[in-house]
């Protein structure tokens, strides 16, 4: 008998005494290859999401230039805060093409107003400036803070971002089948106080193969539901589809507005006058009495002729879902109805329309508040730990099965001697 057809006896022979129908032993097989493929990857996906949870909360203790003391008088506008940004960036080169700055945020009461502008050699910008006197606190590119170096990775592994999000969103879409085929492996086969307790409860004295096995599938089925969650809110920014197949479905068959529509001011109609005054001041004005003044408030100034002003008001902090993004004419000043569906008010939005806008707040928990981010938090690390305690599943029975190869190995070459 040869050392192969030997082999393949004592295959089938464990295939059969396992009781496995060939579907569950390509999902098992999947699972293991696809797991040790992209476990690298979900590793640090999972990872620098943990990290990222608490963002908001660890700067707003290690970045005291985000903070001014509130004081009862008006802040300055927008003009006033982008010539003052200029003057500290660019000095005598202020307000020529490529030292402009683009917009103006206000972010609350007690808090530094934020001039951004895009660089080309450090890229992104934030100049953090007290709103009242104008004072510049800080001046930061983003691309270095340590919290916008883990979103990278976490988006792009760090790789030029064509390339980057490709490889994160599909290692995502195979973490996702990994969850499936997961709970196929998991699912106890009778209901028995034997299996009932290997499937939900992890046996802590037990020895470290055990308990690293049960780390493995018992936490695995805890937080399915909400990596399920957490992955799929995911993938929506990597592949087009996936939004508009949300929406097609949340909203019963109905095609997704485009997300970033462009809207134009009325180029044709150009008063004289308003050359001697400030358009995004006009409308800043405006918006604070309609807002009364709460929640934060962005100012995007018109570049080119004929780029209209953008505004974005946001009621709550901590979470983006609500922020309602308006348009105005930079010469009439009159709003123009924006496209996208974050021009209306939340409220206004159809049950799609919602679902959607709420995307990026379930992603990282802040939907929930402190204990949604907590339940983030935890479920990104529990998913880091899942490639970790599986492989060290595999490894364990590669080298458990080196042992009876040998063993077979010798009883094929005592057989061939018979």
């Amino acid at each position: 008998m040869s050392n192969q057809s030997v082999s393949t006896s004592l295959k089938a022979a464990a295939r059969r005494k396992s009781g496995r129908s060939l579907f569950r032993t390509i999902n098992d097989w999947l699972h293991l290859w696809l797991g040790l493929v992209s476990g690298l990857i979900v590793f640090i996906v999972s990872i620098t999401g943990c990290i990222y949870c608490f963002q908001k909360e660890i700067t707003s203790l290690t970045q005291p230039y985000q903070f001014v003391k509130a004081e009862e008088k008006a802040c300055l506008s927008p003009s006033v805060l982008k010539k003052i940004a200029e003057q500290h960036q660019f000095g005598d080169k202020a307000g020529k093409p490529g030292s402009v700055i683009n917009a103006v945020q206000y972010p609350g009461k007690g808090k530094a107003a934020i001039a951004t502008y895009r660089d080309k050699k450090t890229g992104y910008m934030m100049i953090y400036m007290n709103p009242y006197s104008g004072e510049v606190l800080k001046a930061k590119a983003l691309e270095k803070d340590f919290f916008r170096i883990m979103l990278i990775g976490h988006f792009n592994l760090w790789l030029p971002r064509e390339i980057g999000q490709q490889i994160v969103s599909w290692s995502t879409l195979v973490f996702i089948f990994l969850l499936i085929s997961g709970l196929i492996m998991w699912w106890p086969k009778n209901l028995r106080k034997a299996n009932v307790n290997k499937s939900f409860k992890i046996k802590w004295k037990a020895t470290f193969k055990r308990v690293n096995y049960d780390l493995h599938n018992v936490l695995g089925f805890y937080v399915l539901i909400g990596a399920l969650i957490i992955a799929i809110t995911g993938i929506y920014y990597g592949f087009k589809w996936v939004p508009k197949s949300i929406y097609w479905v949340a909203s019963g068959g109905n095609k997704m507005p485009e997300r970033r529509a462009t809207v134009f001011s009325d180029t044709a109609n150009i008063p004289a006058q308003t050359a001697l005054y400030s358009a995004e001041d006009s409308v800043w004005h405006n918006m604070n009495r309609v807002y009364k003044g709460q929640g934060s408030l962005q100012i995007t100034f018109a570049q080119k002729f004929s780029d209209a002003i953008s505004v974005s008001h946001n009621p709550e902090e901590g979470t983006y879902y609500k922020n309602h993004t308006r348009l105005f004419d930079r010469y009439s000043l009159k709003e123009i109805p924006g496209k996208s569906i974050f021009n209306k008010p939340y409220e206004q939005g159809s049950a799609a329309d919602k679902l959607v806008r709420m995307n990026y707040d379930i992603h990282v928990g802040a939907i929930g508040g402190i204990t949604g981010k907590i339940i983030a938090f935890l479920i990104s690390l529990v998913s880091a730990s899942l490639p970790i305690t599986g492989f060290i599943i595999w490894f364990g029975k590669k080298r458990k099965a080196r042992k009876p190869a040998a063993k077979q190995k010798r009883m094929v070459e005592e057989m061939e001697l018979v």
